[in-house]
Parts: structure tokens; sequence; C-alpha cells
């Protein structure tokens, strides 16, 4: 019939479509579509700065997805920061918009990164040239810093805590208030590494507004093999500012001590015990793991108390590395008998006897 092969074109013209569609601009910035232009300002800043190959340390296959993810951001920023741009994207998509760009190209990854942070350096980082003469400065509030106290096994097999906080919300109020709502700080380049800071502000009358406490839930993602002190952020969760943006939430990872295993990096350590007599003739004996899966361990010559056993691939899991682990070192403890009787104390003399006697 002629609309079912209406239909099967409709549906053969879509997958073609979504073939050919690049990254949604928005996903890349990590925006809704109604965003604002002071929310994607900001989102850019944020994610340029995470992203920036100067900051990724790393081997060279994670500098080089830095390197094409900040493209990615910077591109997405050159489309939604231009009010016509984005008109034309949110109507026609990225192949309107790559129709209505021909004949022109835009600046690269550098050009916008130096335009939005002034020359594309900043202090600790190269790579784009130094500071502009000015670089504007939104006033921030303070970062406020949690302790996660976080138990061994969870950082073993990653783990989601709800975390539950009282926050200052601004909130309207009856009046006028005199605000710093055009407050700024501007750093200008004296000379060859002198730099001054300095603020500058323009009062005016706004909506009195007041902040007000109110509870909220955060589930706070520890992740397989993140260390003692590494930091989980949430971006403009800290402290408000009614003139500026809110600082940052930042959780530190604290490790709980475990009863049986020690972290050493990404190995794991721990101590076993085992009687004379296994000492002596070998043993086969199996432990528990922090996921509760058993690992084995055997010898079959003559184990001295101290001595350490590697178990390969039984340790951590690697934060940066999640398809990498760290190895189990196993500490030997040997139990001695408390007291021997007499008999026991002449059958032991005999055997050792007969032993010394073939060495």
């Amino acid at each position: 019939m002629a609309w079912m092969r209406v239909l099967h074109l409709s549906l053969l013209l879509l997958c073609a479509w979504k073939a050919t569609a690049g990254k949604d601009y928005y996903d890349v910035l990590q925006l809704p579509k109604g965003a604002s232009e002071s929310q994607i300002k900001r989102s850019y800043r944020k994610l340029a700065l995470q992203y920036h190959p100067d900051k990724v340390q790393g081997n060279e296959e994670e500098k080089q997805a830095a390197q094409k993810r900040f493209a990615e951001i910077s591109h997405a920023y050159e489309v939604l920061s231009d009010s016509e741009k984005r008109r034309i994207y949110d109507r026609y998509g990225e192949e309107g918009l790559k129709q209505h760009d021909q004949g022109g190209g835009g600046g690269g990854a550098a050009d916008i990164f130096s335009q939005f942070f002034g020359g594309g350096g900043f202090p600790g980082f190269g790579g784009f040239g130094g500071m502009g003469d000015e670089e504007e400065q939104t006033p921030k509030g303070h970062d406020v810093h949690v302790e996660l106290e976080v138990t061994l096994k969870d950082l073993y097999l990653g783990h989601h805590y709800k975390v539950t906080r009282d926050k200052p919300v601004a909130k309207p109020a009856p009046g006028k208030r005199k605000c710093n709502c055009k407050q700024k700080v501007v750093t200008r380049q004296l000379g060859a590494g002198v730099f001054q800071q300095y603020t500058q502000q323009e009062c005016q009358e706004c909506p009195n507004v007041k902040f007000e406490r109110e509870s909220e839930t955060l589930s706070v993602s520890v992740e397989p093999g993140m260390v003692n002190g590494q930091e989980i952020v949430f971006f403009e969760e800290g402290e408000p500012l009614l003139d500026g943006e809110p600082g940052d939430l930042k959780f530190h990872v604290v490790t709980t001590p475990h009863a049986k295993f020690e972290r050493d990096r990404h190995d794991l350590k721990c101590n076993l015990t085992i009687l004379l007599l296994d000492a002596l003739v070998g043993f086969s004996t199996e432990f528990e793991h922090l996921d509760g899966h058993k690992v084995k361990l055997e010898a079959s010559e003559v184990t001295i108390p101290g001595q350490v056993f590697k178990v390969e691939k039984e340790g951590m899991p690697m934060f940066d590395h999640p398809d990498k682990t760290g190895d189990l070192y196993v500490t030997i403890t040997v139990a001695f008998p408390k007291k021997l009787s007499q008999s026991q104390k002449d059958q032991v003399r005999k055997q050792f006897s007969q032993l010394h006697d073939e060495l």
C-alpha cells in the first residue's frame, strides 16, 4: 500500500538522520535547551577549565581524548553563545548551521578560550598564550568542604551515599536593597609576570531577598578505586552569594579502617594465620575478600613466619584505569602451641632429630 511505502521511507530517512546527526550541543555543555546566556557561560567556563589540554594529566590516549572533548565544548559554546547561530541550530540542526556557515569559518577552540578567558592563559597553565590586559571574574561564594567517611569495601566496589544537608536558599523579601549587582573583579597585567586585581562596582536598588535554610538530599557517588583525600565536587552547591555565583560543595574521601585489609595505593595487604603443622608440611586454604568472593592460597613447602605471598590482580581497582587492578600481599603468621606435654616434647624432639640427621 502507498501509505506503508511512505512510512517505510520515513523510517529510513529518520535512521539516516540519526546516523549522520552530530552531538547535541546542549548535551555537550550539560544544559537544558532553554538555558540562559549566563548558564551557557558558566557551564562553558567550568567544562573548559576541566578539560583544558594543559590541565589534564595522564597518558597520550587520555590527553588526546581531553583535547577532543575540549574542542567539542568550545564548538558547542561558539554556537550557543551566538544568538543567530543558536536560533538556526534550534530550528534546523547542525546541517542547517553548516549551510549557514559556508564561506566563512569560525575560530578554533583556542580562539574561543582566548576570547572567553582573556588571551587563553591563566595561572599555572600554558599553551594558548599569555593573559590579556583584563579578565573579568564573577564574584563567587565560599566553597564548602565536607569529609565523607567511606569504607574500604565501598572504595573497592563503588557506592552511592545519600547525604542530607541544610542549604541557604535566597527567597524574595519585602522592600528594596542596595546591592553590588554589577560588581566585577578585574585582573590587569602590569608587566611580565606582574598582575593587579581590583573590584569595580555600580550599586543600584534591587528587589530585597533573604536567605532561608532548606534541606536537600544529595547522591554522592563513590567510584571504584577512588583514593583517600580524593575530591567529589558538586559545582555551585556551596555558599551562595547574592551578587555573584555560589561556591562549590566539595566532599573529601576519608577511608575508615578495615578489620582485615589495609590499602597501599592500588595494592591490598592482609595477614593470615596458619597452624605450625601447616607451616611445616604445606597448606591450602581460602579466605573472604572485600566483596565476598574467595581467595585461594596454598604452599607445598615450609612457610616461615612473616613470609609474604603475592596474589596477582586481587588488589584495588584503579580509578583512572577501570580495567586494571593492583595485587594482594598476604603476610603469614604461624600459630604455635601454647603448651606441650612431656610425651609431646619427646615426640617432637625425636622427629626433629631424625630430620636434622637427614639434613
